[in-house]
This record gives C-alpha cells, sequence and structure tokens, in this order.
C-alpha cells in the first residue's frame, strides 16, 4: 500500500522572507531616525517598513510560499517594528506617549506571541483574526501620525496633535480588546481536552 507523499515545505530563503527580513533592518534604521530625531526619515523608513508587512503576507500567498519559518518570523519582526518604535519614542515630550501606554502595547504582544507559540506547538492554529489586524492597523497610523507631526513645523501641527493623541487612545483600546480577546479564545482552547 503506497502512502502519500509528505507535503512539501516552501524554501526559508524566498521572497516575502527576504521582505521579512528587511523589515527587521528597516526596523533598526527606524530607532536611529528616532533617537538622531530625523523625523522626515523615520516617517518614511517606517511607510517602507509597513508596506513590507503587507507585501511580504501577499506574496507568501500568491506564490505559495507561506511556509512555517515565515508563518513565525513576520509576526515576530512586527513585534520588534511596532514595540521598538514605541519605546525609542517614550522619551520624546511631544509623542504624548506615558510609560503605562507603551507597556500595554509591549506586554499585549509579548503575552500573545507566547501563547500562540505554545499553542501553535500542541497543533492548534491561533492565528490574528480582525481585531488583531484592526490592533496593526491603529497601532501603524499612531506611529505615522507621532512622525507625520513630529515632521510639520511646530506651528503647523495643532490640528494633526489632537489626531496624532486620538490615534493613540484608540490603538490602545484596539491593543487592550485584542490582547483580553485573544486571552479569551485561549483559555477555551486549553480547557478542550
Amino acid at each position: 500500500m503506497a502512502t502519500a507523499p509528505a507535503p512539501t515545505r516552501p524554501p526559508v530563503l524566498n521572497l516575502p522572507n527576504a521582505l521579512t527580513t528587511s523589515r527587521l533592518v528597516l526596523a533598526v534604521i527606524l530607532f536611529v531616525c528616532i533617537s538622531a530625531q530625523w523625523w522626515p526619515a523615520g516617517l518614511v523608513v517606517f511607510v517602507l517598513a509597513a508596506a513590507t508587512d503587507w507585501l511580504d503576507g501577499y506574496f507568501a500567498r500568491k506564490m505559495g510560499l507561506a511556509g512555517p519559518f515565515g508563518r513565525n518570523f513576520d509576526p515576530l519582526v512586527d513585534k520588534v517594528l511596532i514595540c521598538g518604535a514605541f519605546i525609542f519614542l517614550l522619551p520624546v515630550p511631544e509623542a504624548h506617549l506615558a510609560p503605562w501606554m507603551v507597556t500595554i502595547v509591549v506586554a499585549r504582544e509579548l503575552i500573545i506571541t507566547g501563547l500562540r507559540s505554545f499553542l501553535e506547538q500542541q497543533s492548534t492554529s491561533f492565528g490574528a483574526d480582525w481585531l488583531g489586524k484592526l490592533k496593526m492597523g491603529l497601532q501603524c497610523a499612531a506611529l505615522i501620525a507621532i512622525l507625520f507631526v513630529r515632521s510639520l513645523p511646530p506651528d503647523a501641527s495643532a490640528f494633526w496633535e489632537a489626531v496624532q493623541v486620538g490615534l493613540i487612545y484608540a490603538m490602545l483600546v484596539a491593543t487592550a480588546l485584542s490582547g483580553l480577546q485573544y486571552l479569551w479564545r485561549a483559555a477555551l482552547l486549553l480547557r478542550e481536552p
């Protein structure tokens, strides 16, 4: 009796994974830009990094290259980019970030990443859902707003600063709700035999 061949895994060295790796390099460049207060350059670098996040997923699906390395490395690089950017922006008073805000973001990302890793080792699917995607979108929007407002002349930033603060609080709500939803889903999965 013939056995079915094992499904082939895509090679680790491929275009989607190269885009993910480039995002890690862009994250380091972004941190340098924030530290040096090169706000327009930081804005451009962050937008490029966010674009690679969309592109790597698009090419992985289109080219049939979705695999375990990309599925695990991609969200990890996202966490480095987002959490690192918020941490580097903490000393900037005009960013309107408080330590408790950044703690919510970092704690949510670390806890959910740990849970996802554990559950996927148990062969349980625990991918992002619509609230997780909304959270990521609002985190990116808040960071773009902060970098954009810092790039403006001080006398032109009052309206955009209000938008920035609104996006920060919207991002915090989505981050907290998304984290709670993931914890609830994990609790239900862990109760199953």
